[in-house]
């Protein structure tokens, strides 16, 4: 906050607090002059008699005025300056937020001391791991992690960068940024409409491998997919050969893909999440897709 405006509010609020105390104590009346004296204010047939304020009214406004003194002194409301207990409401949430983690770190040992797969089948981390993935993931992934448009589907068995604990855990800690290059510049017309149909058939096993798209393929898009288009765990490619699509598997979006190339990021959470809260993280994406999975959290 500027100078100006902090004083500002301090000669604004000074000024209030004055005229407030002056207003109760320079209409204070300690008994009335005349008996039955009305303030000539009549409301349906009701008058208004001149009474003083009750004694006690009287010193709940003196307390109030008081009171609001004492919290300006101790807490912040003066424009800049902090109070005297230097109370911040970003100092009271990481107080909180120290004493909840305290009291849930033996909790939270407890599960560390466990591999991802048997954690996985641990009820109670589940229902811990489903909240976390609620707060920092399904905004993405969706509240079921069953993904959309650019998201994966982490409830299945298809894995860009590998769906082992170590792989998923790895994900989430430092990220992914995956980037496939755009071909419309090197095809033509014909070549990326030849390409289109042959990225089709793929996923369908029907593709003819002396056709010239195939030696296309082999050419432009081999290194990252593989030879035999069932991609690449180690560079994030995806396999083109199961028919489980990021961005749609139509002839349309495909041929999008190609031609403008894809750009995907999953932010790092390292540096939002305790390695413990990933740790309990990586067991319940782990356990969304496991076979052996009965465990509903």
């Amino acid at each position: 906050m500027s100078s100006f405006w902090s004083m500002w509010i301090v000669v604004l609020t000074t000024i209030s607090i004055v005229l407030i105390t002056w207003l109760l104590f320079s209409n204070r009346k300690i008994k009335s002059t005349k008996e039955n004296q009305t303030t000539g204010h009549v409301y349906d047939g009701i008058e208004e008699y001149d009474n003083p304020l009750p004694s006690w009214w009287f010193k709940m406004f003196v307390a109030s005025i008081v009171f609001a003194v004492g919290y300006l002194i101790a807490y912040p409301g003066m424009g800049n300056f902090p109070g005297l207990l230097n109370w911040t409401s970003v100092g009271k949430w990481e107080n909180e937020v120290q004493q909840a983690e305290q009291a849930t770190e033996s909790l939270y040992q407890d599960f560390m001391n466990k591999d991802i797969p048997a954690l996985a089948q641990d009820k109670k981390a589940m229902r811990l791991g489903k909240r976390i993935f609620a707060n920092n993931c399904a905004i993405c992934h969706g509240v079921n992690a069953e993904g959309s448009y650019g998201f994966p589907n982490l409830s299945d068995h298809d894995w860009l960068y590998g769906g082992s604990p170590e792989q998923i855990r790895t994900s989430i800690t430092n990220g992914r940024s995956g980037s496939m290059p755009a071909w419309e510049s090197m095809l033509s017309h014909d070549g990326l409409t030849a390409m289109t149909d042959y990225v089709v058939n793929l996923s369908k096993a029907t593709t003819a491998d002396d056709s010239p798209a195939a030696k296309q393929f082999a050419m432009m898009c081999s290194a990252c997919h593989g030879a035999d288009g069932s991609g690449n765990q180690m560079m994030g490619a995806a396999n083109l050969r199961d028919n489980i699509w990021l961005y749609g598997g139509d002839a349309g979006r495909i041929k999008q893909s190609i031609a403008k190339g894809r750009n995907g990021q999953m932010p790092a959470h390292h540096d939002k999440l305790s390695e413990e809260k990933i740790y309990l993280l990586t067991a319940y994406v782990y356990q969304l897709s496991s076979a052996e999975n009965t465990n509903k959290p």
